[in-house]
């Protein structure tokens, strides 16, 4: 695997707007490359009999079936609120005519 230059970890801050200085790049290049070098090592240990999973114990299901029920009529859910207006809850106004 290619090592990452001091150049080209001064891109990769560029392109995330992270402004690093020299000592920064010097110190940065060899960790970037010492955690490229472990993802590497990983994608080289799963062989092509093992199949993808995205959880290591097999999960199934367990979402219950949508179904319909009634629910609260307008009156029923306002009933407990401490103010109402058109059939709506009301609440206080937070932001002011500059919005």
């Amino acid at each position: 695997m290619s090592q990452l230059s001091r150049d080209e970890v001064a891109h990769l801050a560029d392109l995330a707007r992270i402004d690093l200085d020299a000592a920064e790049l010097d110190h940065l290049a060899p960790q970037l490359n010492v955690i490229l070098e472990a993802v590497a090592s990983i994608s080289g240990v799963a062989g092509d009999d093992v199949p993808p999973t995205s959880h290591p114990i097999p999960l199934t299901n367990v979402f219950r079936e949508d179904v319909v029920v009634p629910g609260l009529t307008a009156e029923q859910a306002l009933s407990g609120a401490p103010e109402a207006e058109e059939q709506r809850f009301r609440v206080p106004r937070i932001l002011g005519d500059e919005q």
